[in-house]
């Protein structure tokens, strides 16, 4: 795969506590790492795969960076603690862009992941912007023909823009139009939705393909329907991808992004929000999106958004 790219031995460091105790441990001390790309010999059931790419989110007019991000969210990993689940997880590399080629790597990460699904895997991808979602979200539709498969985006946008090219508003859009083409339904919900940065169209957009949509502030000041809303949802599935763009989160917590939100759904709310996808036993597939190291602040946003990844691995496990 010539756009696939291993990752340096120097990520993956951290401090050494094993004289203190044998169980001591850390992610860098536990994540098994493959030198090429090969699945079926993976040692864990969760593939780690990095999509090093944010032409979608120029070709978006956002602010790039967020192809560094794959790694820097390997380093913040590295150094925290190991427990349940954690000893599943194998780095499989990143995917990278060649030039300003989006499909080409997009492509390359549909590829990966139906590789790693198809061997019994879980796929963990680390973005990279939103375009992630669309080969993301191909590797999984193709990885379960029969099944009925959804897609859980935390988000302030709904991305299923129209655009004469793929950016990175594009990708649930893009998806829609896919399933069309296999005569499969389309199951979409995105929670955590910004009524201010969606246009009438994009709402319209919503209405056209049914698609679930919890705001906002409806996570905010009535959070046990907002979790309702998300259960119901769930409960129609057979598999579920989740992909968390991390400008759902409040700009105060979260300022690495291309855009921060003015209101945003705070961290722990998230977290309630993830946990039970995490544990419904449907999840096949997760990514987290749209981080930019450009952007961060004494790397607080690295440090969060590694605890989401930690998280996810955790309740998965």
């Amino acid at each position: 795969m010539k756009q696939w790219r291993a990752v340096s031995h120097d990520i993956w460091q951290g401090r050494d506590d094993t004289a203190e105790a044998a169980n001591a441990l850390r992610l860098f001390q536990t994540v098994a790492r493959c030198a090429d790309f090969a699945p079926q010999q993976a040692e864990g059931s969760i593939a780690l795969l990095g999509f090093a790419c944010d032409e979608g989110v120029k070709r978006n007019r956002g602010r790039p960076g967020a192809a560094e991000a794959p790694d820097v969210l390997r380093q913040a990993l590295a150094n925290m603690a190991s427990h349940a689940g954690h000893r599943e997880l194998t780095d499989l590399g990143n995917i990278v862009i060649s030039g300003n080629r989006l499909e080409e790597a997009q492509q390359a990460l549909r590829d990966a992941v139906l590789t790693c699904q198809q061997a019994g895997k879980r796929t963990l991808v680390l973005g990279g912007g939103h375009e992630t979602a669309y080969g993301h979200g191909l590797g999984v539709l193709d990885a379960f023909p029969q099944k009925k498969v959804g897609i859980i985006n935390l988000d302030a946008h709904l991305d299923l823009r129209h655009a004469p090219h793929a950016t990175s508003g594009t990708p649930f859009r893009q998806l829609a139009h896919y399933c069309e083409t296999q005569q499969r339904d389309f199951h979409y919900g995105c929670f955590g939705l910004s009524l201010a940065a969606n246009t009438q169209a994009l709402l319209d957009e919503t209405a056209k393909r049914n698609v679930t949509i919890v705001e906002d502030l409806r996570c905010l000041n009535e959070p046990d329907a907002a979790l309702a809303a998300l259960h119901r949802f769930m409960a129609e599935l057979e598999v579920i991808y989740l992909t968390v763009d991390l400008d759902v989160l409040p700009a105060s917590q979260m300022p690495a992004v291309s855009a921060p939100a003015a209101l945003g759904v705070p961290a722990a709310m998230l977290m309630r929000m993830i946990e039970p996808i995490c544990r419904s036993g449907k999840l096949r597939a997760a990514d987290l999106v749209e981080f930019n190291p450009a952007c961060d602040r004494d790397k607080q946003g690295a440090s969060l958004a590694a605890r989401i990844a930690w998280q996810i691995t955790h309740w998965w496990g």
